[in-house]
């Protein structure tokens, strides 16, 4: 057990600045069965701080009114089924990158989309 971080968390999370906060959180509770398990928010109710669990993974999203902002991340996040996920996220507002196809045999099945705030999520299965 790690004295220097939370026993449930990764040693690496992505963190996601961005402006519409709320947006991308309902994104990933619908595309990926994301679950907020930490948020902060300022005294006027925005969103100051998330933290969606995703599987055994940790997004932690800042919002609001930051003048920093992430510039066009890419997280990878790999899942049971990618075409499913694809499909869901393009239900769910995600713009089409790449669809989900195996380049070579040896290749993850790998597709890719990108959400409201510019975050390109590549998805991936064995």
């Amino acid at each position: 057990m790690s004295e220097w971080k939370p026993a449930s968390y990764p040693s690496v999370s992505p963190y996601l600045i961005c402006v519409n906060a709320e947006d991308i959180i309902r994104f990933l509770e619908g595309v990926f069965d994301g679950a907020v398990t930490r948020r902060v928010d300022r005294s006027d109710g925005t969103l100051m701080h998330a933290e969606v669990r995703i599987d055994d993974s940790i997004v932690m999203i800042g919002g609001g009114v930051t003048a920093e902002q992430s510039a066009a991340p890419h997280v990878h996040v790999y899942v049971a089924d990618a075409q499913a996920v694809y499909d869901r996220a393009i239900r769910h507002g995600a713009q089409p990158v790449q669809p989900p196809e195996r380049k070579h045999p040896d290749d993850d099945f790998r597709g890719g989309f990108r959400d409201a705030a510019g975050t390109t999520w590549w998805v991936a299965n064995q």
